[in-house]
């Protein structure tokens, strides 16, 4: 091919034999609009890319008016989750031509809300947002300005805004269920932030295992008000405060959770899963390379960035009304070593002997037996 000091959608679309405005509208964004197959796109973003073409992005925006940008805004970059998350949707943006401007709203809402008001004056043609509060009063005013909105993870049920989630309910449910089967009766749940839906559906799972098992709801044994490490710390010491009341296993809402549990665990001289079994939500690389590898609900973050961004693209092609629906994407209970059978735990703290009153009533019975042979 010959070489050309600047690089044009002309050129691309002699090289390939195709027209100028199917280039354009594949680099656009715009493959699925207008019906361009997977092939071409795919075509032409490769020679985009080996010839290193850049669009004048200025004029694009001001012909367009799109910018080719996209804000994301996350809850806590340094928690694996969404660091994963925010991988793949700058991976899936870039397939299309898109640039990411990324920001951590550091679990305040008052964040979030002065990074959506940056964006917007940066003129950004989307929002990817994970939202950290229990209202999403600001977010409506997003929506009904035009502009086009997709929730990760967290997600208000009665706002007209599309959103990716794990299936929280399921995932939490499996994993007491797990709890369960192998003994554990007294089943503790260290949560998240009181009134985020990934939080409550996880709860809403926890309470469903319980009671199909026929065991009782005990709000003692739920702890925790956030998804950080110090939460989960200050939890467990308190679970444990009391021996003969403490849990035999632990449902953790979170990773940064389970390292704080696993750090309070292992100050209390507890171990795992002889003393005390656990499950954590969200699952990582790392997490099958620790002493003892934990069994966890695994989440498919891959998967809700890659819908995350064609629902935000589908709002771009079809307008911000016609899409209002919600994805939710099957979690993976991957079974390792962290939990352990009931007997085990009973024996640490002493509670597979019955209690004074019981054996007193225990003897008095064979006394009675004895008597009447």
């Amino acid at each position: 091919m010959k070489r050309y000091s600047k690089i044009t959608l002309k050129n691309i679309a002699e090289s390939l034999g195709i027209s100028i405005s199917t280039v354009s509208r594949v680099l656009a964004g715009k493959s699925e609009k207008y019906r361009i197959s997977t092939k071409t796109a795919e075509r032409v973003r490769l020679e985009a890319q080996r010839t290193g073409f850049h669009p004048n992005q200025i004029a694009s925006a001001l012909r367009l008016k799109r910018t080719h940008t996209i804000g994301l805004i996350i809850p806590d970059i340094s928690n694996p989750f969404f660091a994963a998350i925010a991988r793949q949707v700058e991976m899936e943006a870039a397939k299309r031509g898109y640039f990411i401007i990324l920001c951590d709203s550091r679990d305040s809402t008052d964040i979030e809300i002065e990074y959506i008001a940056l964006l917007q004056a940066r003129s950004v043609d989307g929002m990817i947002i994970s939202p950290v509060g229990t209202s999403g009063e600001h977010l409506i005013a997003l929506r009904n300005a035009g502009v086009p909105v997709v929730l990760v993870d967290r997600f208000f049920p009665d706002l007209p805004i599309p959103y990716v989630t794990s299936e929280n309910r399921s995932g939490a449910f499996d994993a007491v269920t797990n709890l369960v089967n192998h003994g554990h009766r007294r089943i503790a749940c260290v949560r998240g932030i009181f009134g985020s839906s990934t939080a409550d559906e996880r709860l809403h799972g926890y309470r469903e295992a319980l009671k199909q098992h026929g065991i009782s709801f005990d709000a003692k044994l739920v702890a925790g008000d956030d998804f950080s490490y110090d939460s989960g710390y200050t939890a467990t010491k308190k679970l444990f405060s009391t021996a003969s009341s403490a849990p035999s296993a632990l449902f953790s809402q979170g990773i940064l959770i389970t390292f704080g549990i696993l750090k309070a665990l292992e100050e209390m001289h507890i171990s795992i899963p002889e003393d005390v079994s656990i499950i954590s939500f969200d699952d990582h690389y790392y997490t099958a390379f620790l002493s003892t590898p934990l069994t966890t609900v695994a989440q498919n973050k891959e998967s809700i960035g890659e819908h995350a961004v064609k629902l935000l693209f589908r709002q771009f092609n079809r307008g911000v009304d016609k899409v209002t629906e919600g994805v939710l994407i099957p979690t993976t209970l991957v079974e390792r070593n962290s939990v352990g059978t009931l007997q085990k735990t009973l024996k640490k703290f002493g509670r597979d002997k019955p209690s004074v009153s019981k054996r007193n009533r225990c003897q008095n019975k064979n006394k009675i037996t004895n008597e009447r042979v």
